[in-house]
């Protein structure tokens, strides 16, 4: 199996399938995802726990392996102000694998759009758990801190 729609939701078997619920969500949003990454652990889990504000453009995510703790991106710079919220599968699982897109300004390397995808490793559901303006500037170190 790879990226299919089952009812009103998508499903993928690898965390690469993530990547295409990501453009699909973008090209609904009309900005265009350019450029990703996939969250992988010090430890070298690629599973996690995810709390996450996209009012206040944060997210947090929990190692399943080793318990630490990495805010995404430019996340830290916004917890002070954030309401994390914790995600759940609609299957009950709360870990997930996570990969990150962004939409860049025209001409630039600086983030327009970012989106934060998931894919469930019991039930194989992805999606995008949040979107939100981000005026970082330089992608690839964004990115890096995925």
């Amino acid at each position: 199996m790879t990226h299919q729609k089952r009812g009103k939701r998508y499903f993928g078997d690898s965390q690469a399938d993530i990547r295409d619920e990501i453009l699909r969500y973008s090209q609904l949003n009309e900005y265009l995802v350019q450029h990703f990454a996939d969250a992988i652990c010090a430890c070298g889990s690629n599973t996690f726990r995810l709390a996450l504000d996209d009012n206040e453009g944060a997210a947090v995510r929990i190692c399943t392996q080793c318990k630490s703790e990495h805010a995404i991106g430019d996340s830290e710079d916004f917890l002070d102000d954030a309401s994390l919220e914790e995600c759940e599968c609609p299957c009950g699982s709360e870990a997930f694998e996570i990969t990150i897109g962004v939409s860049l300004y025209d001409g630039s390397e600086d983030i327009k759009w970012l989106y934060l995808g998931c894919r469930c490793p019991k039930c194989g559901l992805t999606a995008v758990y949040g979107d939100w303006k981000n005026e970082f500037i330089g992608y690839k170190e964004f990115l890096a801190r995925v």
